[in-house]
């Protein structure tokens, strides 16, 4: 990896990697976060060439080979097309969320917000919020399943969107828009997740993963992997 002093640099960078969390390397995997160039890049300026925060959002609202979200230690990263179906066949192989609720691996909380999401298609987080019902002392239950829908790859950030009032005016922060991880990526990606077992899908991420950081620890890669 060469210096990272601009977004062009930093997508590049990415899709030669494939994958990487969003900050630190704290869990000792990998990040890119230590390539960039600190005489250039500029946190929380909000310049979109050389502000890091800027790019988590430009990555989805330019790009359709870079998903952004909660996906590895239930903390931020991405994830790129090339590399989207190993991490399904891992962690999700073919199933459905249905089939993960029977079988208890998706929560109660998960499921309502998954079937919110895959009624309307895409839906920004307020009105996530508004749709399932939840109350204010749920909020934390709530979180936690949308980091968890995240995380068994069920569903996927795509974009953000300013809230509107009764009158149509835009108001507040932007809110973030969730998606089915099937809406975000596509058939192609899903037919390829599809061709593959969770052996080959583990094996070949950990191939990946020992190249961009050849000290990585094994009980570490399984989590990053796994989930």
């Amino acid at each position: 990896m060469t210096g990272i002093k601009c977004y062009a640099d930093f997508v590049g960078a990415l899709l030669e990697a494939g994958f990487a969390m969003g900050g630190k390397n704290s869990e000792g995997v990998f990040s890119l976060t230590p390539f960039y160039e600190a005489s250039a890049i500029k946190w929380h300026t909000e310049n979109p060439e050389t502000d890091p925060w800027e790019w988590r959002m430009r990555v989805l609202n330019e790009r359709n080979d870079i998903s952004y979200g909660k996906i590895f230690f239930k903390k931020s990263g991405y994830l790129t097309r090339a590399w989207a179906p190993y991490f399904i066949a891992a962690r999700r192989g073919n199933a459905e969320l249905a089939e993960d609720y029977e079988n208890g691996i998706i929560s109660n909380a998960a499921r309502r917000i998954y079937n919110v999401v895959l009624e309307n298609e895409t839906l920004p987080l307020h009105a996530i919020k508004q749709l399932v019902g939840f109350s204010r002392e749920d909020k934390s239950r709530f979180d936690r399943a949308l980091v968890e829908l995240q995380m068994k790859m069920y569903l996927s950030m795509c974009g953000s969107q300013q809230k509107t009032s009764s009158q149509g005016e835009e108001y507040g922060w932007s809110s973030t828009v969730f998606c089915t991880t099937e809406h975000f990526w596509g058939e192609e990606v899903f037919e390829k997740a599809k061709a593959l077992n969770k052996n080959e899908a583990l094996n070949a991420i950990t191939k990946q993963i020992m190249l961009l950081n050849p000290t990585a620890d094994s009980k570490n890669i399984s989590r990053f992997i796994l989930g």
